[in-house]
């Protein structure tokens, strides 16, 4: 083929791929706000000046034959004027072998996905994935919850079942997003039924095979994170099932005539950007008419919880049919297969819930000030936290402490719920109590006739004083998971926590924590409502603690200005400082408009060198600590451009620097396996992190960081985007299905456990969202988060405080998330103060993917490193090119800190030698 046509058929490729693009895009246009739609067309703007002025810097000949390149474009399609973002860079920079400018390129490459250039069909890479997929059945195991069985209904004695509803076809192994997965692998319900042992109906599965419902779900692919997140935007993640009508009398009497059993599946996940509505977490018309349906035809009926979050199931209790609960949540690949093992009792289940379930999702306070809150005199959005402390098993254990009528007509399931197929005795072997820790040794024995898992959680409940600091009635202080126990089997658990850890956050007085006086009290418990075994410790004066336990760093206010005035919801006067969006200032505070006024002024600090030579390569520095003198050597052999691109252009890698001996290095998302946001590739995949924190496994948790970090290792990649320690704030959150849990322990412990496992393979392991990232709604656009210090450090900041002090993290994201009216990556608080001073975090800080508020320059004074920028480099570069001009000290040393943090990350890894 002669090169003009082999130009021409590149060209017509490209032509059909933005025209789909495009469709999409249009698409999603109509589902943005006005504020998301005016900054991607700036960006679109910037991307396209940058191409023009680079195409000044081409020779005549390179701009000749570009032009011609373009008049066959045109030729074959008239490109659309109105694109977005993504389609300006891919036809700005028209992949057809043009020399283009590197900022471009980059861009181009990165949104493209052309700079993941991963081999995975390789026999290491099979051997890697084989070893994840392990992992991720024994997850998917261990993580279900059985969340009712009457009568011993299950597991199955006669192995036959009849499946109802579309949603079996539409099974979901995992989110969308950056926390989606590979699911090319993935077993179906059907497959998983049939390998357990189990025999379904076939007449009943061909007949629903043939509904032009199923016929749609079976046309789905596998997708990658931009393309679901798109989708989403159009349609959502849900789909309702047909009217029950299509169920006629002859349907229904093959199906009773085959077996009593019958399965119905809730599905429901989530897709980054989009959080779920009030009537999305609640039974729509057509699933209750299908659960009637069922129920009254079926004497066994057995209902699969398969999503991402908690949904309101108190209509089930209206059917006595329904003997059986099993939640399933988003659990990977496999998830099918491991419910077929338990229907069929070859696995009994072990998981806990990670969220309380009500019966009215709308009673946690946190959801009266969750969704689309807008300022007048600012095009950004807010949000109020004015729960504070109250989330979760907080809010309802407290508010209905002393009624427990009240509380039962609340809460269907509480936190850490989960039933077995086997029963469990507890006898407290030890206690040993101390000013410094609190321990318990639990001798657990199986009493039951077959093997189980059992999972001991340990609760206090600190004294409380009316008008004192707030205080929930019940917190999660440790737990722990036996090993499979045969009957009669005994294993002796230990579980232990900081006595500290019971203390309270005092904002108003001290600026410390506080562990107050009195008598605690403790419970080993099968959940958190459960009376228990109770256990006393007494403190016999207040103690007032001021310094951090692992750095020795003074404790004080950080996040003042986040209070912003509120009020927030207190024991002492529920109704009076219950939330509402009633009652709701929509003007951003003064000081807001302040700081978005300031312009940097000069620093005048000693000015750092540049572009020195000093005979120094990056692999000079390998094991030196942090603090080596010879660092400063090294970086004063940096140009100052060499400096600003290093920090921009760190979407989804670091950039080579040759003369300075400094190799590319690879980043991926995502939190339930290896995956890029714009291109799907063959990897590993977990269930969800929230399927993971129902196993209540440490164990499982470091054996999945371990065996990422070594599929990572094979294939070329260094730094990972995970895992996420956010919590359930609401039921409604969009990535829930990505979070652990409802509980800042159990998340911090699990997202510990992975750190710790993938590192020890010698990658970076980049713990997310830091922090307050609970809601998707307008996060993308800048969104203030308001919210107490109490509440802040003692919920919001606690998983991540954990995480790095247990994990010893290497890399962190900062969020999208405006706290103290700045956004997190530009927050030296946030990111200096507490995350490195504090808790003695030593590594690098990523942006999140940048959107137009999120500035570098603002970043490199602040403790940001790393920008994961795929589209506004040229405006990021630009704008730390201003501010070096009107502060060159300041903006020079933030540059020369921030690569020394990145450097300093990647020399732990295997990329240096």
């Amino acid at each position: 083929m002669n090169e003009k046509k082999e130009r021409k058929l590149k060209i017509a490729k490209q032509v059909k791929t933005d025209k789909e693009l495009a469709k999409k895009q249009r698409l999603m246009s109509k589902n943005l706000t006005v504020t998301e739609r005016d900054e991607l067309k700036k960006k679109a703007k910037a991307v396209k000046k940058v191409t023009q002025e680079e195409f000044k810097t081409l020779s005549k000949s390179v701009k000749k034959q570009r032009k011609k390149d373009a008049k066959l474009y045109r030729k074959i399609k008239n490109r659309p004027r109105n694109l977005m973002i993504w389609s300006v860079v891919a036809l700005a920079v028209v992949g057809v072998g043009i020399k283009v400018g590197p900022t471009a390129a980059h861009m181009y490459s990165v949104m493209t996905g052309k700079n993941i250039t991963i081999n995975t069909e390789t026999p290491a890479g099979e051997k890697a994935r084989a070893a994840g997929n392990e992992v991720a059945r024994k997850i998917a195991n261990e993580g279900i919850v059985l969340m009712k069985n009457e009568d011993r209904s299950l597991p199955l004695d006669d192995k036959t079942v009849n499946v109802f509803g579309t949603a079996s076809f539409d099974f979901r192994y995992g989110g969308g997003g950056s926390g989606g997965i590979d699911t090319s692998e993935a077993v179906n319900l059907f497959d998983g039924l049939k390998n357990a042992g189990i025999e379904y109906n076939k007449q009943l599965y061909q007949f629903y095979t043939e509904l032009d419902e199923v016929k749609a779900l079976q046309k789905q692919k596998n997708e990658n994170g931009l393309t679901q997140v798109l989708k989403s935007m159009v349609s959502g993640t849900d789909k309702d099932e047909p009217n029950v009508s299509y169920l006629k009398d002859n349907v229904l009497k093959q199906a009773k005539d085959y077996s009593d059993n019958a399965v119905v599946l809730l599905t429901s996940s989530g897709v980054e950007s989009s959080d779920m509505s009030e009537e999305q977490l609640r039974l729509t018309a057509n699933k209750k008419a299908l659960i009637k349906k069922v129920a009254e035809n079926f004497e066994n009926v057995t209902i699969v919880v398969n999503a991402g979050n908690a949904l309101e199931l108190g209509y089930l209790e209206e059917f006595p049919q329904i003997k059986s609960i099993v939640w399933v949540g988003i659990p990977g690949p496999f998830g099918t297969e491991a419910l077929g093992d338990v229907l069929a009792g070859k696995v009994n289940p072990s998981g806990r819930l990670t969220d309380t379930y009500a019966y009215n999702s709308q009673s946690a306070p946190a959801t009266e000030n969750f969704g689309d809150y807008n300022y007048t005199n600012l095009k950004q959005s807010f949000v109020n936290y004015q729960e504070g402390i109250y989330i979760g098993y907080r809010f309802y254990e407290t508010y209905y402490k002393g009624d427990e009528q009240g509380y039962q007509k609340a809460v269907q399931f509480p936190y850490g719920h989960g039933l077995s197929y086997t029963t469990f005795d507890w006898k407290v072997a030890s206690q040993k109590m101390t000013d410094k820790k609190i321990s318990v040794e639990v001798e657990v024995t199986n009493t039951g006739k077959v093997a189980g898992k059992d999972v001991v959680q340990l609760y206090y409940s600190a004294p409380y004083t009316k008008g004192g600091l707030e205080k929930a009635a019940v917190a999660l202080g440790a737990y722990d998971k036996t090993k499979e126990l045969q009957p009669g089997e005994k294993q002796t658990l230990k579980l232990s926590f900081a006595t500290n850890d019971m203390a309270s956050y005092d904002s108003q007085t001290e600026e410390a924590y506080v562990l107050d006086e009195g008598k605690y009290q403790l419970k080993l418990a099968k959940n958190v409502h459960d009376k228990g075994k109770k256990l006393t410790y007494e403190v016999a004066k207040r103690q007032v603690i001021k310094e951090d336990s692992a750095t020795g760093t003074t404790i004080k206010n950080q996040f003042e200005a986040s209070e912003a005035g509120l009020t927030y919801l207190s024991r002492d006067d529920w109704k009076g400082t219950y939330p509402s969006d009633k009652k709701i200032n929509d003007e951003a505070p003064q000081f807001v408009l302040d700081d978005l006024a300031k312009t940097p002024t000069d620093s005048k600090l000693d000015m750092p060198a540049f572009g020195k030579d000093n005979g120094l390569k990056l692999s000079d520095l390998k094991n030196l600590a942090h603090d080596d003198p010879k660092w400063e050597q090294f970086l004063d052999q940096f140009t100052k451009d060499e400096l600003i691109n290093y920090v921009v252009k760190g979407a989804y890698q670091t950039e080579a620097i040759d003369r300075l001996g400094i190799p590319a290095s690879m980043l991926l998302d995502g939190p339930a396996g290896l995956n890029s946001f714009f291109k799907k590739f063959k990897a590993a995949s977990f269930p969800s992190e929230n399927v993971l924190a129902a196993t209540w496994s440490n164990a499982l948790g470091y054996e999945m960081g371990e065996v990422v970090g070594k599929e990572a290792k094979v294939y070329g990649v260094h730094g990972w985007y995970a895992p996420a320690v956010n919590l359930h704030r609401t039921a409604m959150g969009g990535r829930n299905f990505e979070y652990f849990s409802e509980d800042p322990l159990l998340s911090g412990k699990m997202g510990a456990a992975v750190i710790k496992g993938a590192q020890e393979q010698d990658i970076i392991v980049f713990m997310k969202h830091f922090a307050m990232n609970d809601q998707e709604k307008n996060a993308r656009s800048g969104l203030y988060v308001w919210g107490n210090e109490q509440s802040i450090r003692e919920l919001h900041l606690r998983p991540f405080e954990i995480a790095v002090k247990e994990g010893k993290n290497l890399g962190t994201m900062s969020s999208f998330s405006m706290i103290n009216g700045k956004w997190a990556g530009g927050n030296t608080e946030l990111l200096n103060d507490v995350l490195r001073d504090e808790w003695g975090f030593k590594g690098m800080v990523s942006s999140d993917a940048v959107f137009g508020f999120m500035y570098a320059d603002d970043a490199i004074v602040a403790g940001n490193d790393l920008m994961l920028d795929t589209m506004s480099a040229p405006k990021n570069i630009k704008r730390i090119e201003q501010a070096y001009k009107a502060d060159p000290s300041g903006t020079a040393l933030g540059l020369r800190t921030s690569v020394h943090n990145i450097l300093y990350a990647l020399l732990q890894t295997y990329l240096i030698k």
